[in-house]
């Protein structure tokens, strides 16, 4: 699922029902380092489409980059929104939040494109197979991709609404 929206579905149901203890940011950043090496393999024609970014260790490797360099990204893209907004100040994003964020963020990608890429290997250098290839259709991980991120919308749009009502 190179640059498509659909990694996010899992993260804003993720993100309703764990609230401050996950940053959607930090996530939505953890997809987009993941998908740098396909889209350089995919302006060069050079190299493997899914290669080691899409392995379990450059998935660790990178979970350690977007954790770092995004709950800086985070935070400053989070003051950007509370000025223009007026709201209220933003909640700095804490070192675990960004790790556990970042890390379901890169794990997490690598199992959704596992189950649906068949140049993926995952568990590389160990083993070059790909076991979950095809588990479930590309259709059927896009709905349900699909109605995670409708689920945690509603989610998210119920617990804001509470937080207002809640306060006044």
């Amino acid at each position: 699922m190179p640059f498509t929206p659909f990694h996010m579905g899992p993260g804003l149901l993720i993100k309703a029902l764990f609230q401050g203890s996950f940053s959607l940011m930090v996530f939505g950043w953890s997809q987009i380092v993941m998908d740098i090496q396909p889209l350089i393999v995919l302006l060069t024609g050079e190299g493997h489409l899914h290669g080691f970014s899409h392995t379990l260790i450059g998935a660790s490797l990178l979970s350690t980059l977007s954790c770092v360099s995004g709950k800086y990204l985070g935070e400053w893209g989070l003051r950007l929104l509370a000025l223009r907004s007026r709201s209220a100040p933003h909640l700095p994003i804490s070192w675990p939040v960004a790790a556990t964020s970042a890390a379901i963020g890169c794990y997490s990608h690598v199992l959704l494109d596992a189950l649906m890429h068949g140049d993926l290997q995952p568990w590389w250098p160990i083993s070059l197979e790909n076991p979950i290839l095809g588990m479930i259709s590309a259709a059927t991980l896009h709905q349900a991709c699909l109605y995670a991120g409708l689920l945690g919308t509603a989610g998210l749009v119920v617990v804001n609404y509470w937080q207002k009502r809640s306060t006044q």
